[in-house]
């Protein structure tokens, strides 16, 4: 385990074996019992945080100039916060007995990461729907949409579940672990830190335009290569599961590139073109009509099945990395190499 930072930078531990089976271990626990809401989540503490340093660059910076310099604060403090204090409670706990520390970066993964989180909120609306009770799901739609729910059709409710579980693949699952499997706990905490602040303080409007930049930039260069990996990831799932595989690989080539964000399109189009279904459309937000560009072409009308299939897909995905994980370790450790440090 970690007994001096010169070992924990030679991923002999990360990169040999004993790491891969914290990864599968945290990947089952996430699987098991997500995030019970009883026990206090890293996360909360990275909201709190933000917020904070929000209010202190706003009642010290004013102009638009300034906010954006200021901006670059954010992944600092929080992202290198974070990996700095998972880091230093990692080295602290190895200090008592490797097992603990052992046992805390298994935890301490499977925070940053939501398979069971994912499943259960987009199954919420399925069983909603399948018992003829739209009002309710498209109040549990409302819960992980940042749309408009209260007008939506089936179809819409359904498409909108679909996007949500789709995009989240990476942000939730192979993202968290394509950095655990780099740099442990500490880059797999950093990087769940640049997600929540993109999804606070990443926006494109008045208020965050100038001072979420950088947050934004980061967040779209750190999904960059999970984005891809999930969508080869979701074809090879389309395969397996006797979906349209060539059509998924047809719409991420295709599609991808039309979606606002760099990364979203990837799995987004893969899930539309494995089901021959089409995302996108028009969204509403806070009465405001929005389009998002097409992701595949509708060969029938979307169902409540569609929510399950790409719930299936998604877990297709987690799997499939994880075991890539694992792969991956016994190679570098078998030939003595490194991967990172």
């Amino acid at each position: 385990m970690i007994l001096e930072l010169n070992q924990w930078f030679s991923s002999s531990y990360w990169i040999g074996m004993t790491g891969a089976w914290i990864i599968v271990a945290a990947y089952i626990l996430d699987r098991c019992i997500g995030d019970p809401r009883w026990i206090p989540h890293p996360v909360i503490g990275m909201g709190k945080a933000i917020s904070a340093l929000e209010r202190v660059i706003r009642s010290r910076v004013t102009s638009n100039q300034g906010l954006k310099k200021a901006g670059i604060w954010f992944p600092i403090l929080i992202a290198g916060g974070s990996f700095a204090v998972t880091w230093g409670l990692i080295y602290l706990l190895a200090r008592i007995h490797p097992m603990v520390a052992v046992i805390a970066e298994v935890i301490l993964i499977a925070t940053t990461i939501a398979s069971k989180g994912l499943k259960d909120a987009g199954m919420d609306v399925y069983r909603h729907l399948i018992q003829g009770d739209l009002p309710a799901a498209r109040r549990a739609l409302g819960m992980i949409v940042g749309r408009d729910t209260a007008h939506l059709d089936e179809p819409e409710v359904v498409r909108g579940t679909v996007e949500t579980v789709a995009e989240n693949i990476v942000d939730a699952i192979v993202s968290p672990l394509f950095y655990a499997l780099i740099g442990g706990a500490p880059l797999a905490m950093a990087y769940r830190a640049v997600n929540t602040l993109d999804s606070m303080v990443g926006y494109k409007n008045d208020k965050y335009l100038h001072l979420g930049w950088a947050s934004a930039r980061l967040d779209d260069w750190a999904n960059w290569i999970p984005a891809r990996i999930t969508a080869v990831l979701l074809i090879s799932g389309a395969w397996v599961m006797k979906l349209d595989a060539r059509r998924a690989a047809q719409m991420v080539s295709r599609d991808a590139r039309l979606h606002p964000s760099p990364n979203s399109g990837f799995p987004e189009s893969a899930v539309a073109g494995a089901l021959g279904i089409r995302l996108g459309g028009h969204n509403v937000y806070h009465g405001v009509s929005s389009f998002r560009a097409y992701m595949g072409e509708p060969t029938r009308l979307m169902g409540a099945g569609d929510i399950v299939r790409t719930t299936r897909l998604m877990f297709w995905s987690a799997g499939s990395f994880v075991i890539l994980c694992v792969l991956v370790s016994l190679g570098i450790w078998l030939a003595g190499g490194t991967l990172l440090w």
